[in-house]
């Protein structure tokens, strides 16, 4: 079959855009032709319609589910809407002949609505021209930390008839047990399960001649300990959570001063540990996440590298600077945060188990329901948060930080119980979310449909 990816970007460090080339590896090696489509493609601006980014698609969206008075009257969206939807159909009916397109994958269209045009035209394509669909749901607009507001009636129309549309001849995948339920229990749509998986039986990331000298780079010295924080920089990662980690750590460090790491350097007064931030802050719904987070590091004086706009996809040289990929991060990275109160499912997490490094968690409820009883050993931030009226950053249990912070560095100092720890968990990942485990998964609904 020729099959269809839709997004609203490609090419990207986010999860999406990560578990689409996952796909497309196992249809390529079933034999099957796989097309992308997206408004941002590797960086650039494609089809500006397709975006989810662009500020009509930002307008629909705060009108429609955050009851936002960007438009003068419900007429007035409902005719700028149609003539975005007539824009969508007329680039997605065109791609779709030109490449006699099969079966379309919607990924996230139809269910994250961050450009609800989108939704509207590919279902209206799809149906005219009777094409297979699995779609994809990676995360719903319902589930998002605002309070979903209608701001009219036919918003809350859009909403039921195409976000996810209930048809029979559609079939639907979720990531998680979670967003099975809610859906089948809110639509009355059922769906496969599909986790977020990663290729255990690749080459493991190392030093080499492109990146080694990323620390160089980026000012970091041999002798510190870098926390990656590889996710985006939104409010629902809670990065705010390792900074208040390494706060506690920088508390009691000078309890370890000589001693020798895990990997033989000795961690001294002129060790620093440096928080540094890989992913970009594109999609930040509120602006200030990442000010109020250099406000935060600022105030318990602990180090930040910001350092998302070296990193991509994949390597390249842009204007004469060196492109890191994010896997070039892992290489150099000690221990991995992933302190997010809420998640689809977990990326970072299996990238961080692939990398063979040891992970502070926030136990968000995704990874309480589907991968915790499998059996991982992490750093646990537990599972309970608050948010703080002022800041509006998430906080927790004092002794919950204090304990991840002395587990940190059991990690970092005790060689035998790292190497046990992460040896272990790549055995746990490889056996449970494997790109093998998805190809079986893929093949057995491609005969389905």
């Amino acid at each position: 079959m020729n099959i269809l990816m839709v997004h609203y970007k490609t090419g990207g460090t986010d999860g999406v855009s990560l578990e689409m080339d996952k796909w497309r590896v196992c249809f390529e090696k079933m034999g099957h032709k796989v097309f992308y489509i997206a408004g941002e493609m590797d960086g650039e601006i494609i089809y500006d319609s397709l975006y989810h980014l662009s500020e009509i698609a930002k307008k629909f969206y705060s009108y429609s589910f955050q009851n936002k008075l960007v438009f003068k009257d419900e007429n007035e969206y409902k005719n700028l809407l149609n003539i975005e939807v007539q824009k969508c159909e007329k680039i997605l009916a065109e791609f779709i002949e030109n490449n006699n397109i099969d079966l379309v994958i919607p990924q996230n269209v139809f269910s994250v609505a961050m450009n609800i045009a989108v939704a509207i035209a590919l279902d209206n394509v799809i149906k005219r021209k009777k094409l297979k669909v699995l779609a994809q749901h990676h995360d719903f607009f319902w589930e998002r930390k605002t309070e979903l507001k209608y701001g009219c009636e036919e918003a809350k129309n859009i909403s039921e008839k195409y976000l996810p549309p209930k048809d029979k001849k559609y079939k639907h995948v979720c990531i998680n047990q979670q967003g099975h339920d809610t859906l089948l229990k809110r639509k009355q749509i059922d769906s496969y399960i599909i986790p977020n998986v990663f290729d255990f039986e690749a080459k493991l990331w190392e030093i080499d001649n492109y990146n080694n000298d990323f620390k160089k780079d980026f000012n970091i010295n041999e002798k510190d300990i870098l926390i990656l924080q590889a996710t985006r920089i939104v409010d629902r990662k809670a990065i705010e959570l390792a900074i208040d980690v390494i706060s506690k750590m920088n508390e009691i460090k000078d309890n370890y001063y000589d001693m020798k790491l895990y990997d033989n350097r000795i961690f001294d007064k002129n060790s620093n540990i440096v928080l540094v931030l890989a992913g970009y802050d594109d999609d930040d719904e509120s602006n200030t996440y990442l000010f109020r987070l250099l406000e935060h590091a600022k105030k318990k004086n602990v180090i930040l590298k910001i350092i998302g706009n070296r990193i991509d996809h994949s390597r390249a040289i842009k204007d004469k600077t060196k492109i890191y990929s994010l896997w070039d991060t892992y290489v150099f990275a000690d221990i991995i945060s992933y302190p997010s109160y809420w998640e689809g499912w977990g990326n970072q997490f299996l990238e961080a188990i692939f990398a063979k490094k040891p992970i502070i968690v926030f136990e968000y409820p995704v990874f309480i329901s589907d991968i915790k009883n499998k059996g991982f050993d992490y750093i646990s931030l537990k599972s309970n948060y608050s948010i703080d009226n002022k800041t509006r950053l998430v906080t927790i249990d004092d002794k919950i930080l204090a304990d991840a912070a002395l587990n940190t560095f059991e990690y970092l100092l005790k060689k035998d119980k790292r190497k046990k720890s992460v040896e272990n968990n790549f055995k746990i990942g490889k056996l449970n979310f494997s790109i093998t485990t998805l190809y079986k998964m893929l093949k057995d609904i491609l005969e389905k449909i």
